[in-house]
Formats: C-alpha cells, sequence, structure tokens
C-alpha cells in the first residue's frame, strides 16, 4: 500500500518537470522572437533539429538508468544529483547574452540543447520511477493520477504567476542594479524564471526523499543492450502508445504554443487591460492558459472513476473524439466572443488532461507485458519512450508553429495581415484537431485491456514468487 505522503512527494516530481516544460511551450517561443531577438524561422528550426536530437537521448537515458545500481536504487539517485543543473540550464534559457544575431542564436541552440538533455536525464528516470514504486496496476493508476495532477497544479502556478513576475522584475529593474546589459524586459524574464527553477529544484529533492523503489525483475542479472531493443522493437502495444504519444503532445505543442500570439496579435489583450485578480493584475493569455491547467486537473481527477468504469482505451477514444469536434468549433470564435473561447479551453483541456495518466499507467501496463512475454524487464527503456513521444510530439507541433508563422508573413511586435491572423487562428483550433484525432485512431488498436493486465499482474506475482 502507498502511503499518502509517498503519492504527494511522487506528484512533486512532475510539479517540477511541468512548470518548465509549460514555460517552453507557452512563452519560449515568443521570448525568442519578441524578447530574446531571433526569427520565428530559425526558433522553428532550432526547435526541430533540437527536439529530434533529444528525443532520441531519451531512449540512451533510459538504458543507462536501467544499469544503474546504488543505495537509493536505479532511478531516484537522479533525481537527487540533477535537480541543480536542472534548475541552472532553464534559467540560462531565458537568459539574453549580450551578443549579436549570430552569437545569440548560436547561444539559443547550444543552451536550449543542453537543457533538453538535462530534462530528459532526470525526467526519465523520474517517470520510470512509476514501474517500480508498486507491481499493483491499481496503485500505478492512482501514482500516475497523482503525477498528473500535481503536474497540472505546477503548470497552473507557473503559467499563472509568470508574466505577473516578468512585469514585476520588469518594473523593479530601474532600482536592481545587476545585469546592466539586459533591457528592462530581458531582465524581467531572466528575474521570473530564476524564481521557478529555485522551487523545481527542491521539488525534485522532496521527490527523492518522499519515494522509495519496491519492485525487482524476476532475473536479476542485467539482459544485454542489443536484448533490451529487440524486446522493445518486438512490443506491439509500446508503439501504439508511441503512436498515440507523438500525436497527443502535438495537440497540445501547437495550442500552447500559439497562446500567447493568438492574444498578443488576434485578440489584441492589450487593448482590454490587466484583470485584477486577489490584487494581481493578470494577462489574458496568463489566465487562459491557467485557466486550462486547472481544467487539465479536473479531467486527471475524472480518469480513474471514468476509466475504472469503462476501461483506458474507452475513456482515451472519448475524450480525444470530444477534443477534436470542440477545436474545429473553435476556429469560428472572434476577438470578442471571450467567454466561448474561455468555456471552450476549459472544455478541450478537461478532455486533454483526462489521457495522459491514462498513457502512463499504459506504460507501465507495457512493462509488465514485456517481462511476461520475454522474462526481461527493462522499465528505464520502456518508459523513456514516453519522454521520447514527448519530446518528438513537441518538436513537430512547435517547429510547424515556427514554421507557419513564418510561412504566414509573421514580423515580431507588428501589426499582421489577415493571412498571418487566420494562421493563429489555426493553431488554436484546426491543426490541434487533426493531432487528436491521430492519437484516437491509433489508441483504437491497444490491446491491453483491464482484463488481460490483471491476470498479467498475477503471472508476474507467481513467477517472482517462485524465482
Amino acid at each position: 500500500m502507498i502511503r499518502l505522503k509517498e503519492k504527494f512527494g511522487y506528484g512533486f516530481g512532475d510539479m517540477s518537470s511541468s512548470m518548465f516544460w509549460k514555460l517552453f511551450g507557452a512563452y519560449l517561443m515568443i521570448f525568442y522572437t519578441d524578447v530574446f531577438g531571433i526569427s520565428a524561422a530559425v526558433v522553428g528550426t532550432m526547435f526541430a533539429i533540437t527536439r529530434i536530437w533529444d528525443s532520441f537521448f531519451d531512449p540512451i537515458v533510459g538504458i543507462v538508468a536501467d544499469r544503474t545500481e546504488t543505495r537509493w536504487g536505479k532511478f531516484r539517485p537522479y533525481l537527487l544529483f540533477l535537480a541543480i543543473p536542472f534548475a541552472l540550464m532553464g534559467m540560462l534559457t531565458f537568459f539574453t547574452p549580450p551578443l549579436e544575431s549570430t552569437g545569440k542564436v548560436i547561444y539559443a541552440f547550444v543552451t536550449y540543447t543542453l537543457m533538453m538533455m538535462v530534462y530528459s536525464a532526470i525526467n526519465v528516470p523520474y517517470a520510470s520511477l512509476l514501474g517500480v514504486m508498486s507491481p499493483h496496476p491499481a496503485d500505478r493508476n492512482t501514482l500516475a493520477t497523482y503525477r498528473m495532477t500535481f503536474a497540472y497544479i505546477g503548470s497552473f502556478i507557473a503559467l499563472l504567476l509568470f508574466m505577473p513576475l516578468v512585469n514585476t522584475f520588469t518594473e523593479w529593474r530601474g532600482s536592481i542594479h545587476m545585469l546592466g546589459f539586459l533591457t528592462d524586459s530581458q531582465f524581467g524574464w531572466f528575474m521570473a524564471v530564476l524564481v521557478i527553477s529555485v522551487a523545481c529544484c527542491l521539488l525534485f529533492w522532496g521527490c527523492f526523499a518522499l519515494t522509495r523503489e519496491r519492485v525487482k525483475p524476476i532475473h536479476q542479472e542485467q539482459a544485454s543492450l542489443l536484448t533490451d531493443l529487440k524486446d522493445l522493437l518486438h512490443n506491439g502495444p509500446w508503439w501504439i502508445l508511441l503512436g498515440a504519444g507523438v500525436s497527443s503532445l502535438l495537440f497540445n505543442s501547437i495550442r500552447d504554443g500559439a497562446t500567447v500570439y493568438y492574444f498578443k496579435y488576434f485578440v489584441n489583450e492589450s487593448s482590454f487591460g490587466n484583470v485584477t485578480v486577489v490584487g494581481i493584475p493578470f494577462v489574458l493569455s496568463g489566465l487562459y492558459l491557467a485557466v486550462g491547467q486547472a481544467a487539465n486537473i479536473l479531467g486527471v481527477v475524472l480518469a480513474a472513476p471514468v476509466s475504472n468504469k469503462i476501461g483506458k482505451r474507452k475513456t482515451f477514444m472519448l475524450a480525444m473524439l470530444i477534443a477534436t469536434i470542440l477545436s474545429v468549433v473553435f476556429y469560428g470564435f472572434g476577438r470578442h466572443q471571450l467567454p466561448l473561447v474561455f468555456v471552450f479551453q476549459v472544455l478541450i483541456s478537461i478532455c486533454s488532461g483526462s489521457i495522459f495518466p491514462l498513457l502512463w499507467s499504459m506504460y507501465a501496463d507495457c512493462a509488465d507485458y514485456s517481462e511476461l512475454k520475454t522474462g526481461n524487464r527493462a522499465t528505464g527503456l520502456i518508459f523513456s519512450s514516453s519522454s521520447m513521444s514527448q519530446k518528438f510530439g513537441w518538436a513537430i507541433g512547435t517547429a510547424v508553429t515556427g514554421w507557419m508563422l513564418a510561412a504566414f508573413g509573421f514580423q515580431a511586435n507588428g501589426v499582421q495581415n489577415e493571412a498571418t491572423i487566420n494562421g493563429i487562428k489555426m493553431f488554436l483550433s484546426i491543426l490541434p484537431a487533426v493531432g487528436a484525432l491521430m492519437s484516437l485512431v491509433f489508441i483504437y488498436f491497444y490491446p491491453l485491456s483491464e482484463q488481460r493486465m490483471k491476470k498479467i499482474a498475477q503471472q508476474l506475482e507467481e513467477r517472482r514468487a517462485v524465482g
């Protein structure tokens, strides 16, 4: 039985990861184009190159983690020792050096690539931890629910407070005499990320301290790398989840990456002014993103009871079908139909939030399926594929966003033409709908039902008792 404090501790890990993940998804592109000072086309290319490379780096991390043996376990040590590098690279990614345009491009490529590699090095072991904290599918569903709930809480906090932090530090720039080569805006962005970075480091340490590894493989000797890869490539359910994961992240990354552009250039949020909540001034885009994260949490909460009743596969398919339809309708909203914009953000985000705990639980099922089929357990390698699908989905989504912005004639901080505005509207509607529909098609073929997983878990327990 997993105790409550351990469930909270496991949630802390994704709370930390998600803070930066959402900042990357919602704000990094507009930071690079409107604050850092490089073109949207260059940013799109950079995202494609670095994230595709990083997608293939994830399995390497999984392979190394599977072969790690310490007194803290296989996966927990990475949370302890990489928390500080994770925070530092996040800060450097949002730092604007005093360089010319070519130097800035090189700096952005290097820091963002290193950041995503550190992200993989800490997040793949964290994800793999789910597979060894408990052998019971019900516990894993619960842990996945706590993970995603805390992830969305972290995202909600980061997205809600980030722009107020940026604005506050920007206003304080005159009284803080440091990093004088930065503009007020560049200083505000860097200091806001510094605050987030400290919180992320502490959360990873909390995750390390409160969790434990319990599940041991049937065979204690480690299989060869070739065997691990061969087993993975013959794992049919894994291929299905890989496709569904890439498509789901494509759906999310396009929506998140274009949100600030949508509100800045289509809605023209500056004309509406700030919205004050509990004495804190928020911009519309920040509220929109934060409302989406709150709705994601509701989706996570609904996922467990709904999937327990109708199954994970059917729950996933229903959520993505609804998200597809709502996303298409979203395209027709005008800039003054903000109530509808926010209502549909809530509904789409509930659907989006419900699928990710299901995906994480399904990856744990894939590890059990592979162990029963082959006698070899490669938890880190299997879970690294989930991170790989995230990175690959984000790579495609953000690269497409950057390239299409350039193709539509986007000019940073200027008045956009009709084609550009129409394209920005598609980023929050038609294009995400394609990703949602693709994920539905993939998961339709997923074969590991709840009944089948109960039999697999029972057979594995019998083998562990014997061996």
